[in-house]
This record gives C-alpha cells, sequence and structure tokens, in this order.
C-alpha cells in the first residue's frame, strides 16, 4: 500500500514531536478496546500497519527501529504512531537529555591530581 494511503494523505503528526529514538511501548488498556476515543482524538480508520506497531511495540523499540522494520519511511510511521499516541494505545519516552561535558578547570584538575599519584 502507498504511504500516502496509509497515513490519509496526512505528512506530518500536529502533536509531539517524534525523536529517532524516542522509545515506543504498547500501553496495555485497563479497560476494554471498544471504550470511545478520547474527545480530542481525530476520527481514524486503524490499518494493518497500526496493529503491527502495536505489536511490535510490546517491547520498547525507537521510532527509527519501527520505521525499519515496517520498511516504511519515517514520516509515515510518526504519522502513525500519532494516531496511536492520540488514542492512548502508546507510551513515547523521549531520549535521555545529553549529559554536560565537565568544565575544563574540572579536567585539568582531575588530569594533575592523577599525575601526582
Amino acid at each position: 500500500m502507498r504511504p500516502y494511503a496509509l497515513t490519509g494523505g496526512r505528512t506530518h503528526y500536529d502533536g509531539v514531536e517524534f525523536d529517532l529514538v524516542s522509545l515506543v511501548t504498547t500501553v496495555v488498556p485497563a479497560e476494554p478496546a471498544d471504550d470511545p476515543p478520547p474527545a480530542s482524538a481525530p476520527p481514524w480508520a486503524r490499518e494493518p500497519e497500526h496493529e503491527l506497531i502495536l505489536e511490535l511495540c510490546r517491547t520498547p523499540l525507537s521510532v527509527a527501529e519501527i520505521a525499519s522494520d515496517l520498511e516504511l519511511p519515517l514520516g509515515v510511521v510518526r504519522v502513525l504512531l500519532g494516531d496511536l499516541l492520540d488514542h492512548s494505545l502508546i507510551q513515547v519516552r523521549p531520549p535521555a537529555p545529553v549529559a554536560q561535558f565537565p568544565s575544563e578547570r574540572v579536567l585539568k584538575e582531575v588530569i594533575d591530581g592523577i599525575r601526582a599519584l
């Protein structure tokens, strides 16, 4: 199926930004799946690719891994993930913040301390 058809012509998701290394996990619903979606969720038709994503994400996977496993363009996967997120079927964890490097002064003090040993 063409990517355009999978997304209903949508080219991007208007919600959160899906980073390539964000981890996606399927949410096990506490109630039956027949419950209506949240009022803020746009109408959608659940595609087989949505089901594949839910199956894949039983264990956490990055957005890039999902796109690779499904052999779909990243933009399409982001739109599909947006559908699932809007309907509370997945949880997305952004990447951990990059640690700051110590200052040059601290590094020099460490080197001086090692040399003093």
